[in-house]
Protein backbone atom coordinates (compact mmCIF):
# COMPACT_ATOMS: atom_id res chain seq x y z
CA UNK A 1 0.00 0.00 0.00
CA UNK A 2 3.14 2.31 0.82
CA UNK A 3 4.65 1.44 -2.67
CA UNK A 4 0.95 2.33 -4.34
CA UNK A 5 0.72 5.47 -2.41
CA UNK A 6 4.00 6.97 -3.12
CA UNK A 7 4.12 5.58 -6.91
CA UNK A 8 0.39 7.44 -6.78
CA UNK A 9 2.27 10.87 -5.33
CA UNK A 10 5.30 10.83 -7.31
CA UNK A 11 3.02 10.37 -10.40
CA UNK A 12 0.96 13.84 -9.38
CA UNK A 13 4.13 15.66 -8.78
CA UNK A 14 5.24 14.59 -12.06
CA UNK A 15 1.67 15.74 -13.69
CA UNK A 16 1.81 18.82 -12.02
CA UNK A 17 5.23 19.64 -12.58
CA UNK A 18 4.79 18.76 -16.31
CA UNK A 19 1.58 21.39 -16.14
CA UNK A 20 3.96 24.15 -14.83
CA UNK A 21 6.25 23.52 -17.90
CA UNK A 22 3.05 23.63 -20.04
CA UNK A 23 3.23 27.33 -19.93
CA UNK A 24 4.12 28.95 -22.90
CA UNK A 25 6.48 31.85 -22.74
CA UNK A 26 6.27 35.46 -24.10
CA UNK A 27 7.89 38.42 -23.82
CA UNK A 28 5.69 41.73 -24.29
CA UNK A 29 7.66 45.09 -25.34
CA UNK A 30 6.06 48.28 -24.25
CA UNK A 31 6.65 51.57 -26.33
CA UNK A 32 6.47 53.54 -22.67
CA UNK A 33 7.36 53.24 -18.68
CA UNK A 34 4.53 51.33 -16.96
CA UNK A 35 1.69 53.70 -16.70
CA UNK A 36 -2.29 53.29 -17.43
CA UNK A 37 -1.81 53.03 -21.30
CA UNK A 38 -0.56 49.54 -21.09
CA UNK A 39 -3.09 48.37 -18.24
CA UNK A 40 -4.71 45.56 -20.35
CA UNK A 41 -2.07 43.79 -20.30
CA UNK A 42 -0.99 44.68 -16.62
CA UNK A 43 -4.53 43.68 -15.45
CA UNK A 44 -4.33 40.34 -17.74
CA UNK A 45 -1.36 39.42 -16.20
CA UNK A 46 -2.82 40.25 -12.13
CA UNK A 47 -6.08 38.86 -12.76
CA UNK A 48 -4.40 35.73 -14.12
CA UNK A 49 -6.31 35.91 -17.72
CA UNK A 50 -2.74 35.05 -19.35
CA UNK A 51 -2.47 32.17 -16.82
CA UNK A 52 -5.50 30.98 -17.46
CA UNK A 53 -4.58 30.58 -21.45
CA UNK A 54 -0.87 28.72 -20.21
CA UNK A 55 1.03 31.76 -20.78
CA UNK A 56 3.95 32.90 -18.75
CA UNK A 57 4.03 36.81 -20.06
CA UNK A 58 6.98 39.07 -19.06
CA UNK A 59 6.01 42.83 -19.62
CA UNK A 60 9.09 44.52 -20.55
CA UNK A 61 8.43 48.70 -19.95
CA UNK A 62 10.12 51.09 -22.32
CA UNK A 63 11.42 54.44 -22.10
CA UNK A 64 13.19 57.01 -23.64
CA UNK A 65 16.28 55.65 -24.63
CA UNK A 66 14.25 51.77 -26.01
CA UNK A 67 12.70 51.77 -29.49
CA UNK A 68 10.27 48.82 -29.60
CA UNK A 69 11.52 47.62 -33.31
CA UNK A 70 14.72 47.40 -31.90
CA UNK A 71 14.22 45.19 -29.38
CA UNK A 72 12.17 42.89 -31.25
CA UNK A 73 14.46 42.85 -34.42
CA UNK A 74 17.09 41.82 -31.86
CA UNK A 75 14.82 39.25 -30.33
CA UNK A 76 14.61 40.95 -27.10
CA UNK A 77 10.76 40.52 -27.47
CA UNK A 78 7.81 37.99 -28.98
CA UNK A 79 5.36 41.04 -29.23
CA UNK A 80 5.63 44.98 -28.77
CA UNK A 81 3.39 47.80 -28.64
CA UNK A 82 3.98 50.62 -31.05
CA UNK A 83 2.01 52.88 -32.79
CA UNK A 84 1.74 52.15 -36.84
CA UNK A 85 3.27 55.15 -38.28
CA UNK A 86 6.75 53.84 -36.76
CA UNK A 87 5.81 50.29 -37.55
CA UNK A 88 5.39 51.10 -41.09
CA UNK A 89 8.30 52.94 -41.65
CA UNK A 90 10.49 50.25 -40.34
CA UNK A 91 8.79 47.67 -42.20
CA UNK A 92 9.40 50.18 -45.16
CA UNK A 93 12.55 50.10 -44.61
CA UNK A 94 13.27 46.30 -43.84
CA UNK A 95 12.38 45.37 -40.57
CA UNK A 96 8.50 43.03 -41.55
CA UNK A 97 6.47 44.27 -38.51
CA UNK A 98 2.74 42.76 -39.15
CA UNK A 99 0.04 44.09 -36.94
CA UNK A 100 -2.21 40.93 -35.07
CA UNK A 101 -4.46 43.14 -33.26
CA UNK A 102 -5.33 47.08 -32.57
CA UNK A 103 -6.84 47.61 -29.17
CA UNK A 104 -6.78 51.22 -29.08
CA UNK A 105 -9.31 52.63 -31.59
CA UNK A 106 -8.72 56.12 -31.46
CA UNK A 107 -5.60 58.54 -31.10
CA UNK A 108 -4.56 60.52 -27.83
CA UNK A 109 -2.16 62.71 -29.73
CA UNK A 110 -2.49 66.29 -29.25
CA UNK A 111 -0.77 69.80 -29.56
CA UNK A 112 -1.38 71.85 -26.81
CA UNK A 113 -0.72 75.62 -27.65
CA UNK A 114 -0.69 78.42 -25.20
CA UNK A 115 -3.01 81.60 -26.47
CA UNK A 116 -0.53 84.07 -24.92
CA UNK A 117 1.51 82.71 -27.54
CA UNK A 118 -0.68 84.12 -30.15
CA UNK A 119 -2.04 80.47 -31.58
CA UNK A 120 -5.83 80.18 -31.44
CA UNK A 121 -6.05 78.33 -34.92
CA UNK A 122 -3.82 76.59 -37.46
CA UNK A 123 -3.23 79.35 -39.48
CA UNK A 124 -1.14 80.97 -36.24
CA UNK A 125 1.09 77.92 -36.01
CA UNK A 126 3.30 80.45 -38.93
CA UNK A 127 6.31 81.49 -37.88
CA UNK A 128 5.58 79.86 -34.32
CA UNK A 129 8.25 77.06 -32.62
CA UNK A 130 6.66 73.90 -32.28
CA UNK A 131 7.46 71.02 -29.75
CA UNK A 132 7.34 67.49 -31.60
CA UNK A 133 8.57 64.08 -30.28
CA UNK A 134 10.81 61.96 -32.12
CA UNK A 135 12.02 58.59 -32.35
CA UNK A 136 8.44 57.37 -34.45
CA UNK A 137 6.32 59.86 -33.06
CA UNK A 138 6.88 62.62 -35.30
CA UNK A 139 5.42 61.26 -38.45
CA UNK A 140 1.60 62.37 -37.23
CA UNK A 141 2.76 65.55 -36.92
CA UNK A 142 4.98 66.03 -40.24
CA UNK A 143 1.99 64.64 -41.99
CA UNK A 144 -0.25 67.13 -40.69
CA UNK A 145 1.78 70.04 -41.39
CA UNK A 146 1.82 68.42 -45.35
CA UNK A 147 -1.99 68.84 -45.09
CA UNK A 148 -1.57 72.32 -44.34
CA UNK A 149 0.81 73.01 -46.45
CA UNK A 150 2.73 74.10 -43.96
CA UNK A 151 7.46 74.06 -43.98
CA UNK A 152 8.65 72.64 -40.92
CA UNK A 153 12.46 74.20 -41.80
CA UNK A 154 11.04 77.86 -40.21
CA UNK A 155 10.70 80.76 -41.98
CA UNK A 156 7.75 83.43 -41.72
CA UNK A 157 5.91 81.07 -43.84
CA UNK A 158 6.18 77.57 -41.50
CA UNK A 159 6.86 76.31 -38.48
CA UNK A 160 10.22 75.53 -36.30
CA UNK A 161 10.24 72.30 -35.14
CA UNK A 162 11.76 71.67 -31.71
CA UNK A 163 12.41 68.40 -30.55
CA UNK A 164 10.65 67.85 -27.40
CA UNK A 165 12.02 65.84 -24.56
CA UNK A 166 9.09 63.62 -23.09
CA UNK A 167 8.04 66.67 -21.08
CA UNK A 168 6.17 69.47 -21.64
CA UNK A 169 8.99 72.29 -20.12
CA UNK A 170 9.12 73.95 -23.50
CA UNK A 171 5.54 75.17 -23.59
CA UNK A 172 6.17 76.12 -19.50
CA UNK A 173 9.30 78.11 -20.06
CA UNK A 174 8.53 80.02 -23.58
CA UNK A 175 10.24 77.85 -25.37
CA UNK A 176 7.87 76.97 -27.91
CA UNK A 177 4.06 77.69 -28.30
CA UNK A 178 3.33 74.63 -28.66
CA UNK A 179 3.94 71.24 -27.74
CA UNK A 180 2.90 67.47 -28.30
CA UNK A 181 0.62 66.06 -25.42
CA UNK A 182 -1.30 62.97 -25.14
CA UNK A 183 -4.98 63.51 -23.93
CA UNK A 184 -4.34 61.13 -21.03
CA UNK A 185 -0.62 62.37 -19.86
CA UNK A 186 1.30 65.62 -20.77
CA UNK A 187 -1.94 67.66 -21.12
CA UNK A 188 -2.38 66.93 -17.74
CA UNK A 189 1.33 68.11 -16.58
CA UNK A 190 0.62 71.57 -17.88
CA UNK A 191 -2.39 72.04 -16.02
CA UNK A 192 -1.20 70.47 -12.70
CA UNK A 193 1.65 73.28 -13.61
CA UNK A 194 -0.62 75.94 -13.24
CA UNK A 195 -1.93 76.85 -16.93
CA UNK A 196 -6.29 76.70 -17.24
CA UNK A 197 -7.67 74.93 -20.05
CA UNK A 198 -9.32 78.26 -20.90
CA UNK A 199 -5.51 79.62 -21.36
CA UNK A 200 -4.55 76.69 -23.94
CA UNK A 201 -5.77 76.10 -27.16
CA UNK A 202 -5.79 72.14 -27.52
CA UNK A 203 -5.32 70.73 -31.52
CA UNK A 204 -6.85 67.01 -31.74
CA UNK A 205 -4.95 64.87 -34.03
CA UNK A 206 -8.66 63.15 -34.17
CA UNK A 207 -10.23 66.33 -34.80
CA UNK A 208 -7.84 67.23 -37.71
CA UNK A 209 -8.28 64.40 -39.73
CA UNK A 210 -4.28 63.60 -39.02
CA UNK A 211 -5.00 60.76 -36.42
CA UNK A 212 -3.47 58.02 -37.06
CA UNK A 213 -3.79 54.10 -35.41
CA UNK A 214 -1.64 54.51 -31.96
CA UNK A 215 -1.17 51.40 -29.75
CA UNK A 216 -0.90 48.40 -31.79
CA UNK A 217 0.26 44.54 -30.87
CA UNK A 218 2.96 43.83 -33.40
CA UNK A 219 5.42 40.77 -34.42
CA UNK A 220 7.82 39.75 -37.07
CA UNK A 221 6.45 38.29 -40.04
CA UNK A 222 8.65 35.55 -40.14
CA UNK A 223 7.48 34.02 -37.19
CA UNK A 224 3.81 33.69 -38.02
CA UNK A 225 5.24 31.32 -40.37
CA UNK A 226 5.16 28.65 -37.09
CA UNK A 227 2.01 27.63 -35.89
CA UNK A 228 3.21 26.87 -32.53
CA UNK A 229 3.68 31.11 -32.28
CA UNK A 230 0.51 31.96 -33.66
CA UNK A 231 -1.48 29.32 -31.24
CA UNK A 232 0.70 31.72 -28.27
CA UNK A 233 -0.36 35.25 -30.26
CA UNK A 234 -4.12 34.21 -30.25
CA UNK A 235 -4.45 33.39 -26.67
CA UNK A 236 -2.25 35.83 -26.06
CA UNK A 237 -4.58 38.69 -27.76
CA UNK A 238 -7.56 36.81 -26.57
CA UNK A 239 -6.20 37.43 -22.97
CA UNK A 240 -4.93 41.09 -23.69
CA UNK A 241 -8.23 42.05 -24.29
CA UNK A 242 -10.23 40.60 -21.34
CA UNK A 243 -7.71 42.69 -19.52
CA UNK A 244 -8.50 45.15 -21.85
CA UNK A 245 -12.07 45.33 -21.09
CA UNK A 246 -11.97 44.85 -17.46
CA UNK A 247 -9.65 47.89 -17.33
CA UNK A 248 -12.46 49.58 -19.16
CA UNK A 249 -15.11 48.69 -16.81
CA UNK A 250 -12.98 49.41 -13.86
CA UNK A 251 -10.41 52.12 -14.21
CA UNK A 252 -9.68 52.72 -10.78
CA UNK A 253 -8.74 49.09 -9.84
CA UNK A 254 -6.87 49.09 -13.32
CA UNK A 255 -5.06 51.62 -12.51
CA UNK A 256 -4.24 50.43 -8.67
CA UNK A 257 -2.54 47.41 -10.86
CA UNK A 258 -0.38 49.40 -12.39
CA UNK A 259 0.95 51.13 -9.72
CA UNK A 260 1.51 47.77 -7.99
CA UNK A 261 3.52 46.77 -11.16
CA UNK A 262 5.62 49.85 -11.19
CA UNK A 263 9.00 49.14 -9.89
CA UNK A 264 10.41 52.58 -9.92
CA UNK A 265 8.05 54.71 -7.62
CA UNK A 266 7.77 57.21 -9.90
CA UNK A 267 3.65 56.84 -11.06
CA UNK A 268 1.13 58.53 -8.42
CA UNK A 269 -2.23 57.27 -7.69
CA UNK A 270 -4.01 60.74 -9.07
CA UNK A 271 -2.08 60.45 -11.85
CA UNK A 272 -2.77 56.79 -13.11
CA UNK A 273 -6.57 57.20 -11.99
CA UNK A 274 -7.00 59.93 -14.18
CA UNK A 275 -4.98 58.55 -17.15
CA UNK A 276 -6.71 55.68 -16.85
CA UNK A 277 -9.90 57.33 -17.41
CA UNK A 278 -8.55 59.35 -20.66
CA UNK A 279 -7.09 55.64 -22.00
CA UNK A 280 -10.89 54.02 -21.47
CA UNK A 281 -11.93 56.43 -24.31
CA UNK A 282 -9.33 55.13 -26.54
CA UNK A 283 -9.76 51.36 -26.28
CA UNK A 284 -13.56 52.20 -26.37
CA UNK A 285 -14.82 50.28 -29.32
CA UNK A 286 -12.22 48.04 -30.38
CA UNK A 287 -12.95 44.40 -29.88
CA UNK A 288 -9.39 44.06 -30.42
CA UNK A 289 -9.62 43.55 -34.78
CA UNK A 290 -8.15 46.28 -36.47
CA UNK A 291 -10.91 47.92 -38.63
CA UNK A 292 -9.38 48.17 -41.80
CA UNK A 293 -10.93 51.64 -42.53
CA UNK A 294 -8.54 52.56 -39.82
CA UNK A 295 -5.77 51.06 -41.06
CA UNK A 296 -6.34 52.96 -44.39
CA UNK A 297 -6.58 56.66 -43.13
CA UNK A 298 -3.70 56.14 -41.53
CA UNK A 299 -1.54 54.90 -45.05
CA UNK A 300 -2.83 57.80 -46.75
CA UNK A 301 -2.11 60.24 -43.73
CA UNK A 302 1.11 58.74 -44.02
CA UNK A 303 1.62 59.01 -47.69
CA UNK A 304 0.77 62.61 -48.22
CA UNK A 305 4.14 64.21 -47.09
CA UNK A 306 4.85 65.84 -49.75
CA UNK A 307 8.59 65.60 -51.00
CA UNK A 308 8.93 63.68 -47.55
CA UNK A 309 6.39 61.20 -46.69
CA UNK A 310 6.68 58.72 -43.93
CA UNK A 311 6.27 55.79 -46.10
CA UNK A 312 6.89 56.30 -50.08
CA UNK A 313 4.16 53.38 -51.17
CA UNK A 314 1.41 51.38 -50.07
CA UNK A 315 2.58 48.57 -47.73
CA UNK A 316 2.05 44.53 -48.33
CA UNK A 317 0.80 42.76 -45.71
CA UNK A 318 1.41 44.78 -42.78
CA UNK A 319 -1.52 43.60 -40.82
CA UNK A 320 -3.68 40.27 -40.25
CA UNK A 321 -6.69 40.08 -38.96
CA UNK A 322 -6.02 35.76 -38.76
CA UNK A 323 -4.99 35.88 -35.11
CA UNK A 324 -7.74 38.05 -33.99
CA UNK A 325 -10.37 36.37 -35.82
CA UNK A 326 -8.95 32.70 -33.98
CA UNK A 327 -8.63 34.60 -30.72
CA UNK A 328 -12.41 36.21 -30.46
CA UNK A 329 -14.60 34.03 -32.44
Amino acid sequence: MKTLMTTAMAGAMTLAASLAQAADDVTLQLKWVTQAQFAGYYVALDKGFYEEEDLDVTIKPGGPDIAPTQVIAGGGADVMVDWMPAALAAREKGLPLVNIAQPFKSSGMMLTCRKDAGVETTEDFKGKTLGVWFFGNEFPFLSWMSKLDMPTDGGPDGVTVLKQGFNVDPLLQGQAACVSTMTYNEYWQVIDAGLTPEELTVFKYEDQGSATLEDGLYVLEENLEDPEFKDKMVRFVRASMKGWKWAEENPDEAAMIVLDNDETGAQTEKHQKRMMGEIAKLTAGSNGALDPADYERTVQSLLSGGSDPVITMEPEGAWTHEITDAALN
